[in-house]
């Protein structure tokens, strides 16, 4: 029981550390461990890499809207189908 517990334990662990590194709070965090800003950066590299990151944040800005919109057109589409039928 003791070792299904510890595998358990290690796995949801695994998956946590996913989503943090995939997070923004991860990537910001990754950015700080590369070193400081600017060095041996040009001033066209760091424009360059801070136009990025705003690309990143709107596509998953988009992404989450996009599942919105998913979700909502499921259930216009479930309710259009499956109408209910008033008795007369």
């Amino acid at each position: 029981m003791l070792l299904l517990s510890v595998i358990l334990v290690g796995a949801l662990l695994v998956v946590l550390a996913a989503i943090l590194v995939d997070s923004p709070l991860g990537r910001s965090w990754a950015r700080r461990l590369e070193g400081p800003d600017g060095v041996g950066q040009t001033p066209e590299l760091r424009d360059l890499q801070r136009k990025v990151d705003v690309l990143e944040s709107e596509v998953d800005e988009l992404n989450r809207s996009l599942t919105g919109m998913r979700e909502e057109l499921q259930f216009v589409n479930r309710l259009l189908e499956n109408p209910k039928k008033k008795s007369s």
